[in-house]
């Protein structure tokens, strides 16, 4: 029989302050859920580029904008999600960072990270015309032979 998950929610300021505040809530929470410090450590960085760009493309710097920060501990999995109050984008619209007309640009591999640093990378429309970026991490990529819920038992 499959558990309840558990969840963590919070609002999060369009500044630059959250996004430390927010990378800081994910190794806390990925630490809780059974990972090992360098699963901690990718997570956590997956979140706070999710982060900088919610707040930088999707808010646009508007302070009157809040972000959303979202954790879930399932079974197998946690997942971790990001919603802004932009426009919304495309993942598929994305050029990958290593093309060669991409590769002198100064921004635009935050997404490329985050996909080395997770399981799955997903983005949806949100309920309020903004972007929901979903970042999965599995228990059993952690990096010893116990799913990180073996290791919480």
């Amino acid at each position: 029989m499959t558990e309840q998950p558990r969840r963590v929610r919070v609002t999060l300021e369009s500044r630059i302050e959250s996004v430390d505040l927010g990378e800081e809530l994910a190794r806390g929470v990925a630490g809780a859920a059974g990972f090992d410090e360098d699963e901690q450590y990718k997570l956590s960085m997956a979140v706070r580029e999710v982060l900088i760009n919610a707040l930088e493309h999707g808010n646009r710097g508007d302070a009157n904008k809040p972000i959303g920060l979202g954790f879930s501990l399932l079974d197998d999995r946690l997942v971790v999600e990001v919603q802004d109050q932009g426009k919304g984008f495309d993942i598929a619209q994305v050029p990958d960072p290593r093309q060669d007309e991409c590769l002198l640009k100064t921004s635009g591999r935050g997404l490329f990270l985050v996909r080395c640093f997770a399981d799955d990378l997903r983005v949806k429309p949100s309920n309020n015309g903004g972007a929901t970026v979903l970042i999965t991490k599995l228990y059993t990529n952690n990096s010893g032979s116990k799913t990180a819920k073996e290791k919480q038992s």
